[in-house]
């Protein structure tokens, strides 16, 4: 059974993004879009958005370099483990769960070095990878995108963005459990 999930979402992750970039071509061409145009002023408003994100981006990757120097995020892992080790996840994946809601950029270095260490093909290699693609950089983006629009109060958006978070993490676990066992 595994094995058959395991082909299958091979198949999958080799064909979604061309039939994805070829799909979006043809409703393109069916609907009379200007591709070339359109593209062209997509671009040059996600030129803009970087600029006015800059000064956001720049504070949120200060602070969480503050937090990963500091041994902060070492004592707070060493804190949450018996939690980690109840509900069945790996504690080398501690460090990804705790940095990504954080920084993209930093739980993208610590899966780097999880895959070296460990390597892709690993249980603890796919369950940070679910990880990274199954959860948000939930501070990162109201530091920077709520703050470029002006948004001050962030009312709900913390907590579900946080509880999204938690779930999208529990389920890379469960999930990797029960496709790839470990």
């Amino acid at each position: 059974m595994a094995d058959f999930f395991a082909g299958l979402l091979k198949v999958a992750s080799d064909w979604a993004i061309p039939i994805l970039a070829a799909g979006i071509v043809l409703i393109a061409l069916l609907r009379k879009v200007k591709i070339y145009e359109v593209f062209i002023e997509g671009a040059k408003e996600g030129f803009n958005v970087g600029v006015r994100i800059i000064p956001y981006l720049v504070a949120i990757l200060c602070a969480i370099a503050l937090f990963r120097a500091s041994g902060a995020l070492d004592l707070l892992g060493s804190m949450i483990r018996p939690l980690t080790d109840l509900i069945g996840m790996p504690s080398e994946a501690l460090p990804m769960a705790l940095i990504r809601p954080l920084s993209g950029s930093g739980a993208l270095g610590v899966m780097s070095e999880i895959m070296k260490t460990h390597g892709p093909d690993s249980f603890l290699g796919r369950v940070v990878s679910t990880m990274m693609g199954s959860s948000e950089t939930t501070f990162y983006v109201l530091a920077v995108y709520f703050g470029s629009v002006g948004v001050s109060k962030i009312r709900h958006a913390l907590w579900a963005g946080l509880i999204a978070d938690m779930a999208g993490l529990l389920s890379a676990v469960w999930i990797c459990r029960w496709v790839f066992g470990g």
